[in-house]
């Protein structure tokens, strides 16, 4: 699969790149796809959720009232949750919620996301640029001349580069990202994705079985 390559002015630089078919043409694993995005979502939970049960409540050591002739059912505690400020039965206790997947899943769902992208026409490669120092209108003007200033887009670029990397982040519809550490769940959740020139290789080296 050949692609052009876009200059930062929005024009065509008439060189051209092949994107490996392993990669950007295969067809796409659905079911991959759901168990990573699904993973990926529930490994964000913090799991810190938690109320006290019985033993936590603190009071009720004393006997509220006598055991018998009193009318009343039983109670041996004000801390029973069936009393007012009691303890909670069977709530929410912390605990972990990471899914854990094979290496082999993980880049399959990777292969199938950017499968779909090539087939939706949403791939774009940009020749490598940076920045002398942070400043966000310089890439408004580099998204604009490649018309994806409407459009939620992922930038993949070889290594971190902090100039672009700070000058991206004020942008709401633009993520930069390195490569190779682009998850399956950015790459669908964006329309676009914008590879630097030199970013390709690194991220199709990165999903090589």
């Amino acid at each position: 699969m050949q692609v052009d390559v876009y200059k930062t002015d929005g024009s065509l630089s008439g060189e051209k790149i092949a994107l490996d078919p392993g990669i950007f043409e295969m067809k796409p694993n659905d079911h991959a796809i759901y168990q990573v995005v699904r993973s990926i979502q529930a490994n964000q939970h913090q799991g810190t959720h938690k109320v006290k049960p019985r033993n936590e409540v603190r009071g009720g050591g004393k006997k509220p009232f006598k055991q018998k002739k009193t009318g009343r059912a039983r109670a041996g505690s004000t801390r029973s949750p069936l009393w007012v400020g009691g303890g909670s039965i069977f709530g929410p206790m912390p605990h972990d919620y990471v899914i854990k997947l094979p290496v082999k899943v993980k880049k399959l769902a990777r292969k199938s996301a950017l499968s779909y992208k090539a087939m939706e026409n949403g791939v774009m490669v940009v020749e490598d640029f940076n920045f002398d120092a942070p400043k966000t209108k310089s890439m408004v003007t580099i998204l604009k001349a490649l018309s994806l200033e409407n459009k939620k887009t992922l930038l993949l670029t070889p290594k971190t580069e902090q100039q672009v990397l700070k000058s991206g982040r004020n942008i709401p519809t633009l993520a930069v990202r390195e490569a190779d550490k682009a998850s399956t769940f950015e790459i669908l959740k964006n329309q676009v994705l914008l590879i630097q020139k030199s970013a390709v290789e690194v991220l199709q080296k990165s999903l090589k079985n």
